[in-house]
């Protein structure tokens, strides 16, 4: 099954809000068998590969379920890009990733590790967004505006 990571969240005076390259993405996790939902937080890359067993494939993803002991996997869309979050986006999803999900369903995402966005007139880089806290604020120089994220919210939705 293939799933979108939707995004939302409220940008002041900021666009192109992005994960940083080689981003540790977090997620929680369904097992697709027993339908038990993983506690902890998972993470993985897009640059991590591990084999599959039984299989001569790999994905970013390998575990095994803590409660029925399948074995599962995810990966990111191999074609697919990163998306950036758009001022134009306000309050609205937008896709920032597709995964390709088998015997898990991804139910959740913490916007953990550095972010990236740049003042929506300015132009300005902002580096190291850190939005474990679901929200940041900070001050353009150049604008001379107050910048922020704040009201983060997720979904996921199946793809074709």
């Amino acid at each position: 099954m293939k799933l979108g990571l939707y995004i939302k969240a409220d940008l002041e005076n900021v666009t192109d809000l992005t994960p940083v390259d080689n981003y540790e993405w977090h997620f929680k996790v369904e097992c697709g068998s027993c339908h038990e939902v993983d506690q902890s937080w998972i993470s993985f890359n897009r640059q991590d590969s591990y084999d599959m067993s039984g299989s001569r494939g790999t994905a970013n993803l390998v575990m095994r379920c803590k409660f029925c002991k399948r074995e599962s996997t995810a990966q990111f869309e191999p074609n697919a890009k990163i998306q950036s979050y758009q001022i134009e986006q306000n309050g609205k999803f937008q896709k920032l990733a597709t995964f390709d999900c088998r015997g898990l369903e991804l139910v959740d995402f913490s916007p953990r590790d550095p972010w990236r966005a740049k003042g929506a007139e300015s132009g300005t880089p902002f580096e190291d967004i850190d939005l474990c806290e679901g929200e940041w604020a900070e001050y353009d120089e150049k604008s001379n505006e107050p910048v922020g994220i704040s009201n983060i919210e997720v979904q996921f939705k199946k793809e074709k």
